[in-house]
């Protein structure tokens, strides 16, 4: 599988770190297609400012191009961090940059570095450096910071191009007073250090990974921010509230939980309001479930503790017995009501039309094979010693229609109805 944004040509090789997943967009996390390069257009009042990516996407930020430097969309520039020199990639240029200026609160007046030229070879072996200096600096900051009894952990370096400047990316419970870390860092790293605080959420999107669903996580390909996700979307859901199944990578819930919270909450406002109990003459009936797909309601009586006989509703139906019920005229049972009789299973059934065809499709008696039996007390290896199995009159039932050497006035039992015994065995003493 070839990849355009590798230099290397293939996604098999070591030019790419996502192990083959460049279809799924993971040579480049969070990426920003710029529809508006495909065409020929031409805007006077374009603006300068561009999208620069560092890392693969894992953080971007925006810088002033000058006519000078010539960089478009997919090029490796080289930008002054203000702290330095660093090389990124042309994510986004053009109009598209105001509104994805916009989106995340920053203005023009704000944007004070700018890219100074486009990144040659010897930059990118440069960059190539630092990125491989990041997994050993890891473990050993790790080792670190644990040496120090620090409740923090590393998740991830990110080291600058000119090897000058390095951002420690670390998650925490509550404040950490890393004052002597850094000096240790200082001191065996020879860079400057800058610590990061990020949440869960940020670790997964940086770390990436495969979800339960089989794809890359939404985190670390295209979602950029984090809404609050809670438990009251898994019960508009009908989800159950398991925590291993509706937390993600990161520890916390799901951020896909959110996705289909819309289109319930459109699809519960045909469903009837304070449906929870409804009055029958027979008795007080308790909501126990909601079908949203199906639009039925799943009722038992209270007296049975919501154990008994479970009567699937339809939202119709529900509405014309709370009506019923504020006039005082109350229902004589569900039983009474048309689709009290039928399972949720029934309904299913009737949908769909199944039909049962066990026994349809079988061959007649007379054309089944049967199975032979099998003589069990039979040894096929041992000889018969010359006695020849047949009927009394000494017909011949051999294979080979040969003559049988038995005489036929040798009877085949004794006269006490006893089978003859071998010639060898023994007579039994009295």
């Amino acid at each position: 599988m070839a990849c355009v944004s590798c230099g290397t040509g293939g996604c098999g090789t070591s030019g790419c770190g996502s192990s083959g997943g460049c279809a799924s967009g993971g040579c480049n996390r969070l990426n920003t297609f710029d529809w508006l390069s495909a065409m020929d257009v031409h805007d006077e009042l374009e603006s300068e400012i561009v999208e620069v990516s560092f890392k693969s996407g894992s953080s971007k930020s925006f810088y002033v191009n000058p006519p000078h430097a010539h960089g478009i969309t997919g090029d490796y520039v080289v930008v002054d961090t203000g702290n330095g020199f660093d090389i990124g990639k042309i994510s986004l240029s053009g109009d598209l940059v105001q509104l994805q200026m916009k989106k995340k609160g920053y203005r023009d007046d704000s944007v004070m570095n700018s890219v100074l030229r486009k990144a040659n070879e010897r930059d990118l072996l440069r960059l190539q450096e630092a990125r491989e200096k990041e997994k050993p600096m890891i473990v050993q900051a790790r080792v670190i910071s644990r040496s120090l009894g620090l409740e923090m952990k590393i998740c991830d370096i990110e080291v600058q191009a000119d090897h000058r400047k390095a951002t420690f990316f670390y998650t925490a419970d509550g404040r950490v007073d890393f004052r002597e870390l850094i000096k240790h860092f200082a001191k065996d790293f020879k860079v400057k250090v800058e610590m990061r605080q990020i949440g869960a959420r940020q670790e997964s999107a940086r770390i990436g990974g495969i979800g339960s669903c089989g794809r890359e996580l939404c985190c670390s390909t295209w979602l950029s921010d984090f809404k609050s996700v809670s438990t009251t979307a898994a019960r508009y859901q009908n989800i159950a509230i398991n925590q291993t199944k509706l937390s993600g990578q990161c520890g916390r819930l799901k951020c896909c939980l959110n996705y289909e919270l819309d289109v319930y909450m459109d699809a519960l406002e045909e469903f009837p309001e304070r449906a929870d109990r409804i009055q029958t003459e027979a008795g007080t009936a308790i909501l126990i479930k909601t079908d949203i797909f199906k639009g039925l309601l799943f009722y038992a009586y209270a007296k049975d503790n919501g154990r008994g006989k479970i009567f699937p509703l339809e939202i119709a139906q529900v509405k014309s017995i709370i009506e019923n019920s504020k006039t005082n005229k109350l229902v004589a049972s569900l039983e009474s009501v048309k689709a009290q009789t039928e399972t949720a299973e029934e309904i299913e059934e009737s949908k769909h039309k199944y039909e049962d065809v066990t026994g349809a499709i079988e061959l007649p008696p007379d054309k089944r094979k049967k199975k032979k039996k099998k003589n069990k007390n039979r040894n096929p290896n041992k000889p018969n010693d010359g006695i020849v199995s047949g009927p009394l009159n000494g017909a011949n039932n051999s294979p080979n229609n040969e003559p049988s050497n038995r005489p036929n006035n040798i009877p085949n039992k004794r006269p006490d109805n006893r089978p003859n015994k071998r010639p060898d065995t023994p007579p039994v003493k009295p």
